[in-house]
């Protein structure tokens, strides 16, 4: 599938809701357990999405369609949730993401972007050149693979508890 806008928009769309009716409300027993060392848990999850609203979607795409002299990404610091959600609550987090992620949606609409805009290119730091259309296509890409990974990481909490139908139920035993 090529990916157009009009089909990664409903996508960022629904993800901050998806993650308020998973997450919303849930114990620190559910969204705080990670998968062991470097991994994320179901709050930090959320924090790094939000952390992605402000640095890396649309400030990139921003600086593809500028064409400037220097089309060079920052560097992404995939942790800088761990600082920066210090002291926020899940609660917290869930409202900046969807505010944060209203306000890009809308900016990215309002740009009306063509097929030409969508071929111009930016320098990631370790894939080399890369388009606007794979920058958008990644962002909503980006969003599921987070669900997924939130889903996965709660799953395991009932690893033991579902005895033998533990066979039938792939997720628990996924990296």
């Amino acid at each position: 599938m090529i990916a157009t806008i009009a089909h990664i928009i409903p996508i960022l769309e629904r993800t901050p809701a998806t993650l308020r009716a998973l997450l919303g409300g849930l114990s620190v027993e559910w969204t705080a357990p990670n998968e062991g060392p470097d991994s994320f848990s179901a709050f930090d999850n959320v924090g790094h999405l939000v952390h992605g609203e402000r640095t890396d979607w649309i400030p990139r795409a921003r600086l593809i369609l500028a064409q400037g002299d220097d089309r060079r990404f920052a560097p992404y610091d995939r942790f800088a949730q761990l600082h920066e959600s210090a002291g926020k609550t899940l609660s917290q987090l869930l409202d900046e993401f969807e505010t944060l992620r209203t306000a890009n949606v809308r900016e990215l609409q309002s740009w009306c972007l063509t097929d030409e805009q969508l071929a111009l290119e930016g320098e990631h730091p370790a894939f080399g050149a890369v388009t606007l259309r794979q920058l958008l296509a990644t962002w909503a890409v980006h969003d599921l693979s987070h669900l997924a990974q939130i889903a996965r990481v709660m799953a395991k909490q009932y690893r033991e508890a579902v005895g033998p139908w533990r066979a039938y139920l792939p997720i628990l035993d996924r990296p």
